[in-house]
């Protein structure tokens, strides 16, 4: 008999919560057996889950998942899905270096920014010369 998991366990082996299991089975990523109002999972429903987790990991949509993910249950060979997954993590290293990029820009902008805001500090806690502390 093959091993099955319960909601709750699979939330906690994962770390996540029972909304997100009940999101992803809404979303037909996976599709638990109900048992009355008990979904039970199996091995298939984990391993999907895992691949799931993966492709949020990586940044990836759930359109993105979904289509991978389909690709895994309906080719036998792993090449048309090697291909799709190659494709979207191409476009997500674009993404990201762009974002990197990005960061790096603002981050030179603010050390220039704190660098000014610190000169006018210095400046403005500085007694100017040439003037007599009494008045």
């Amino acid at each position: 008999m093959e091993k099955t998991y319960t909601i709750t366990e699979l939330a906690d082996e994962f770390g996540i919560t029972l909304r997100t299991l009940r999101f992803y089975e809404e979303q037909g990523l996976i599709t638990p057996i109900r048992e009355g109002r008990q979904r039970i999972f199996s091995r298939r429903d984990r391993v999907r889950l895992k691949l799931i987790l993966r492709g949020k990991r990586l940044g990836l949509s759930i359109n993105e998942i979904r289509e991978i993910i389909d690709l895994y249950g309906s080719k036998p060979d792993e090449a048309s899905q090697s291909l799709k997954l190659l494709a979207s993590l191409s476009i997500r290293r674009r993404q990201l270096e762009q974002q990197k990029h990005d960061i790096e820009i603002i981050l030179d902008e603010i050390e220039k920014l704190e660098a000014h805001c610190r000169q006018v500090l210095t400046t403005a806690t500085t007694p100017n010369e040439g003037q007599s502390d009494t008045a």
